[in-house]
């Protein structure tokens, strides 16, 4: 290993300590300095198993140029257009909080010009969004929205459906995001998340400490991780929206008791949707069980109002004790989806601008769903389908046997 100088500020990739040597592999193919510092040999050894997958994730398919090599890192560590960012040789010194690390991303993905565009899809600037009177009052839907919204959110469902059947160890979650891009365009849609305030995949994909908004990138998912797919679709002018954590291979105990309790904490929430509820009480709900579960909630974001447009009122803390002002009415949508922790509930964000990672480094899961209030309660607008896959053990009779 080439030996760096003793005043870098780089840190090791595994333990981040001041990091001493980088990879020579790395320094073969030109990688940047900050994608391959490590402390020690040791650490080095310790990691490789981890790290030889960025060498593969940045080669061309064909032998090339080093200039070639150098272009596509320039795509990969260029996360977000907006603030600039660049290689990861130029992301000052970060305090990465657990083990998990960014890998280089691929070019954004194509939509097809028949398709149907919010107004962001071109200059990543949503126009209608923020001058919206539904960010101060909330909508509620004419019968024709909510027809328009049963259609996509069941589209957005199909969608996920689909991510879960690639999850395995040795997929990258760039492949998700593909799987999920292909799906969407192929039902007619276009993917929210895509160029929406410059975020550059089609989809999240959250993996093990990251909380939410993590980018799809070239690492491959290792058997005992756990990873968060969240899907918005947009089609017949409207916006569907829901996500759902996932084991890769065997996972360990603690893994799975976060991912069930976060599932129910959605599923108690739901189960007090209907008209004359507050707001704030679907916090109460999830942090009672989230604390007789051991874990902590997120407080940094909340579920929210959605339709013909991405984000908008009502805002719905998950947290217990907030300050949300409102009630529940017929013919209201939002989501709920709650971010679950295994250690303290205060996320940091990664230097892409994006990622948002527990502080402590321990594990998150989340769900969400897009929900309807009716006269009498709720609708789950995002509930599994018969033709879901079984992917969660505690769902006894496969993916018709759960209405969330």
């Amino acid at each position: 290993m080439e030996e760096l100088d003793k005043d870098s500020p780089l840190a090791c990739l595994r333990c981040s300590k001041p990091a001493h040597f980088r990879c020579p592999k790395c320094l073969d193919l030109k990688l940047p300095w900050a994608s391959a510092s490590f402390c020690s040999q040791d650490c080095f050894r310790a990691a490789w198993s981890t790290h030889k997958a960025i060498h593969a994730g940045v080669l061309p398919e064909k032998s090339g140029s080093d200039q070639q090599v150098v272009e596509a890192m320039k795509q990969g560590w260029q996360y977000c257009l907006r603030k600039g960012s660049a290689r990861a040789s130029e992301i000052p010194f970060f305090d990465w909080t657990g083990a998990l690390r960014p890998y280089p991303i691929s070019p954004r993905r194509l939509v097809p010009n028949h398709i149907r565009r919010p107004d962001w899809s071109l200059d990543g600037v949503p126009k209608e969004e923020p001058a919206s009177k539904w960010q101060n009052s909330v909508e509620i839907k004419s019968q024709e929205q909510i027809q328009r919204m049963r259609e996509t959110c069941k589209v957005a469902r199909e969608v996920l459906d689909a991510a879960a059947r690639a999850i395995k160890p040795g997929v990258t979650t760039d492949d998700i995001d593909r799987v999920v891009h292909d799906a969407t365009i192929a039902a007619g849609g276009y993917p929210s998340p895509l160029n929406y305030h410059f975020f550059p995949k089609s989809c999240c994909t959250s993996v093990n400490e990251v909380i939410c908004h993590g980018i799809p990138d070239a690492r491959r998912l290792e058997e005992g991780d756990i990873v968060n797919v969240d899907v918005s679709v947009y089609l017949n002018g409207c916006h569907g929206d829901l996500n759902e954590t996932f084991f890769v291979g065997q996972v360990d105990e603690a893994s799975v008791h976060l991912v069930k309790s976060t599932y129910e904490c959605l599923e108690k929430a739901i189960a007090i949707v209907k008209p004359g509820v507050r707001y704030r009480e679907v916090g109460d709900v999830i942090s009672r069980h989230a604390a007789m579960t051991g874990l902590s909630v997120v407080k940094s974001y909340c579920g929210h109002g959605i339709g013909e447009l991405f984000h908008c009122a009502p805002n719905i803390p998950h947290y217990g004790h907030n300050k949300a002002v409102g009630t529940m009415k017929a013919g209201q949508i939002f989501t709920i989806e709650p971010m679950i922790n295994r250690g303290i509930w205060r996320d940091r964000m990664w230097p892409d601008g994006w990622t948002a990672a527990t502080a402590d480094g321990k594990r998150s899961a989340q769900f969400e769903h897009t929900l309807l209030v009716t006269e009498n309660g709720v609708e789950v607008l995002t509930a599994r389908l018969p033709s879901s896959p079984s992917v969660f053990p505690w769902l006894l009779g496969g993916g018709g046997g759960s209405t969330q």
